[in-house]
Parts: structure tokens; sequence; C-alpha cells
């Protein structure tokens, strides 16, 4: 059995511990209530920036529009496709970090050819991750530091418009977004969405799956340029929404590893404290029956 010292500093470590991971589960659950917050502030206008764009569709079926375009032309094995990955910046938030890099390894072993495979990575876990271990399975074409941190408008188009421009220039043929969704508060996945090229199955659809065929309308100037200055701001509506998602994840896991060390340091003061007072017990017994002992030695 341990000494009675050993045990007393034993759970003053603990105590430590505990208030830290305390203090991270509050942090976590205020994090994760601004971000709650500034979603539901922007959601609004993304939601209208859809609805303009299902009517411009609707109007307008036969729309030719640059990012729309599949490129039936290019075959399966030579499609060049890119991958935006959010990842955390920060550990201990259990296996949120495992479960997305996993799902994307998964992802990337569909593809044939992986040379054509280009990650963009959001959080230094991911980024360490795919440049260490994954290196010669896919290139990490882009980094973004310290996004996942704080997901802004402003990340997002950096992000938006780097893609986009890889698309226009037809250095990517197509763009998946992998991010992890919160399903309830208690249970969240990885999940894939083609960013890149749009498809009209993005938008409005008819309860038989199908675009609503409304008469034929002229827009000033062209659909084309209309839509080509709503789709880059609808990309980065997208992107943003995936990031606070991801984020709000991201401290959902935590709060949960948290408050279940919070838990567990509890756990083992109860049990060291009951440890403790057994021994002081039999310190004290022991320094009684030497007293006693002396005494009847005397006598």
């Amino acid at each position: 059995m341990a000494n009675i010292r050993e045990i007393r500093e034993r759970i003053a470590s603990i105590k430590q511990i505990l208030k830290i991971t305390n203090a991270m589960y509050l942090i976590s659950s205020s994090k994760l209530k601004k971000a709650r917050k500034s979603l539901d502030a922007t959601m609004p206008y993304f939601e209208k920036l859809q609805t303009t764009i299902e009517s411009i569709l609707e109007h307008t079926p036969h729309t030719r529009q640059f990012y729309f375009d599949k490129r039936q032309n290019v075959p399966d094995e030579k499609r060049k496709k890119g991958y935006i990955v959010i990842t955390a910046d920060k550990g201990l938030c259990g296996s949120y970090n495992h479960n997305i890099l996993k799902y994307t390894e998964q992802e990337l072993a569909k593809t044939p050819d992986t040379d054509n495979c280009y990650l963009f990575i959001m959080g230094q876990v991911g980024r360490m991750y795919f440049q260490n271990r994954a290196a010669k399975k896919a290139s990490v074409d882009g980094e973004f530091l310290y996004t996942t941190q704080n997901p802004t408008l402003y990340r997002a188009r950096e992000i938006a418009e780097l893609v986009l421009e890889k698309f226009e220039e037809k250095e990517l043929d197509e763009v998946y977004l992998i991010y992890t969704d919160m399903i309830n508060s208690g249970q969240y996945e990885p999940k894939t969405v083609q960013l890149l090229p749009f498809s009209r199955r993005h938008f409005g659809k008819t309860a038989d799956g199908t675009m609503k065929k409304l008469p034929k309308a002229s827009f000033v100037p062209s659909p084309e340029e209309v839509m080509a200055y709503l789709i880059p701001n609808y990309a980065k509506g997208f992107i943003y929404g995936a990031m606070v998602e991801a984020f709000c994840c991201e401290q959902q896991a935590r709060m949960t590893a948290m408050d279940a060390a919070t838990n567990s340091a509890r756990d083992m003061i109860k049990d060291l404290s009951l440890l403790y007072n057994r021994a002081r017990q039999a310190a004290i017994t022991q320094e009684i029956t030497e007293v006693v002992s002396g005494a009847n030695g005397l006598e």
C-alpha cells in the first residue's frame, strides 16, 4: 500500500487535472454556442441566394453555365479530383480527428489513380497526417492554417475562390468537400458533398426528383452572367456552413471527452480518498499499538 504522502500528492495532482478538463468543457460549450449563433445570423442570406438560383434554373432549363460543366469528354481515370478536408487544429476531442482521417483515406482509395487527387487541408491535425503518413497517396495542394479555430466568411471566400479558379483553369475536374456533419447533439459522422461541378440536384426538386418547369423568362444581363455572379457566393456560403458544422462537431466531441475525463477524475479522487483514509487509519492504529506496547513494557 502506498504511503499517505504519495496518496495525498496524487489526489492533489488529479484535482489540478480535473480543473483543467472542467475548464476546457466550459470553453468548448461557449465556442459551440457562439458558432451556432454566427451561422444562424448568416443563413437567411444564403438561403435567399439558393432560392434565387433555383428560380433561374426553373425559368431557364437549358442554361449553359461554366460551373455546371461536367466535362464528360474527360475519362474517369484521368479526371482530376480535389478534396477539401476539414479537420481540427487540436486534439483532446475523442475520435473526431481519427474518424475524419479514416473516412478521407477510404474516399481516396476509391480513386484508381491517386496522382490525380489533390488535397486542400484545413486543420493542423489533417495537414500533419497527410504530409507524414499519406504523402504517397495524394498531394497536399493547399493549406489553410488556423482556419478551423475561427471559421469566418472571409476564410471561406478565400477557399472558394481558390477551388473555383482551379476549376475554371481546368486544373480540377471535380471538387468534393469532406467534413463532419452533426446529426444530433450526441451523434455526428463524416460526410462527402460534391461541390463542383454544380448540378441541378444541388437545388430545388419536385416530389419525383426533377426540376420544376416554369415558363421561360428573359434575364438582363444573360442567365449565364447572373449565375457567374451567384454561384461563387453560393459556394462560399456552402463552404462556410461546412466549416461551422465541423467546428460545432469538434467542440461537441471535445465537450464529451472532457466531461468523461472529469467524471473519471472524480471517480479516481473518490477511490484515492478511500485509500488515503484506510492508510491514515492503519497509521493511527499502528501508533496506538506502539504506545500501548510501550506502556505495557514499562509496567
